[in-house]
């Protein structure tokens, strides 16, 4: 399918630039797959579209943060997006900007006792370096000197309040393994007491883990979607998780997917009896038109951005038409838009 029937006219000011002051403040769309209709309400309202014996499963992944500000022996500026670790030491694969005069053997100093060494550059424009430091761990000096990876239609500015507030809210509340360079933005919403309060009801929560990493987020470059792939990821299905997902099939529940990562490591661990199977690796599916869910009963998410992976994902769970259909309403209801914005409960 073309990329640009993936495409809708969003108004600037739609994009979410902050979170609202309470997790679960945001607006909810709720969108009937099946009969195309929509209902408008608050996150607080999720309860009721949940039933006993559904399951809701949540990646764990913790954002690292990843964004490093570093200076080049000349004295420019250059910025630092840390992608991947290689390895279990100090060495990680990046993405900077610019990345203009960097060669192998270049110094950046990041900070009091950082710095970061060029080692090579691959074929895709990443460089890989090796992170130094006097005193302390790397990883400390990470978290001392880095700041959250927020998207880059996200504004701020070096060291201002918003940017002290994202450490906190550009993470979910069950945030448990390190690894991502971005959030899983659909469990944003959630509280410690929101999560309690579906377990009272008798709804399931299980874990998984996906190192959200540039590929959920790179733009779609290909002229078709059969032609795009979705970079692979790491990811873990633990054996508890997948036995909760064979309990809740037997007993009649529905799978609940929070976000797209939820949802596209469920639907590749899945046989094509629809059984998951437990287990780490490279997560490398992309979901498009066509694909045959396996496991995701039912999707919270928020509104993604135009000709994007996350877009198509969701337009193959609830149809191209009526996922449009329902961004135009949100467009003229002023929802808020992408990371920080409000959120979609698709049934």
């Amino acid at each position: 399918m073309r990329i640009e029937r993936f495409d809708y006219v969003l108004p600037p000011d739609l994009i979410a630039q902050r979170p609202p002051p309470l997790r679960e403040a945001s607006r909810l769309m709720i969108l009937d797959r099946k009969g195309g209709t929509t209902e408008t309400g608050r996150f607080t309202d999720l309860p009721r579209c949940l039933r006993r014996g559904d399951l809701l499963v949540i990646n764990d992944t913790r954002v690292v943060p990843a964004r490093l500000r570093a200076r080049k022996p000349t004295g420019g500026q250059v910025e630092i997006l840390l992608v991947r670790r290689e390895g279990n030491g100090s060495s990680w694969w990046c993405m900077t900007s610019p990345g203009r005069g960097l060669v192998p053997g270049t110094r950046l100093v990041v900070g009091d006792g950082l710095e970061a060494e060029i080692v090579e550059r691959d074929e895709n424009g990443r460089f890989l370096l090796n992170l130094h430091t006097r005193s302390g761990s790397v990883d400390e000096a990470i978290h001392r000197f880095g700041v959250p990876p927020v998207p880059p239609y996200i504004r701020r500015e070096p060291g201002d309040d918003l940017e002290r507030m994202d450490r906190d809210r550009y993470q979910t509340v069950y945030a448990r393994e390190e690894g991502a360079i971005a959030a899983p933005t659909a469990g944003l919403h959630f509280t410690e007491a929101a999560l309690a309060g579906l377990r009272g009801q008798g709804v399931g929560v299980a874990r998984v883990t996906l190192h959200v990493g540039p590929g959920t987020f790179q733009p779609v470059r290909t002229a078709t979607t059969d032609e795009h792939r979705v970079e692979a990821e790491w990811a873990r299905m633990p054996e508890s998780t997948a036995a909760a997902i064979a309990d809740c099939r037997r007993t009649g529940g529905r799978i609940v997917a929070v976000g797209t990562t939820t949802t596209r490591l469920l639907e590749s661990r899945a046989g094509e009896d629809g059984r998951v199977h437990p287990g780490e690796g490279w997560c490398e599916l992309t979901i498009g038109p066509g694909h045959r869910f396996r496991v995701v009963d039912a999707l919270l998410t928020n509104f993604h951005l135009p000709r994007s992976s996350l877009l198509i994902l969701v337009s193959a769970f609830a149809g191209r038409t009526r996922i449009l259909d329902a961004y135009a309403q949100a467009v003229e209801q002023r929802f808020r838009f992408y990371s920080y914005g409000d959120a979609m409960f698709i049934r």
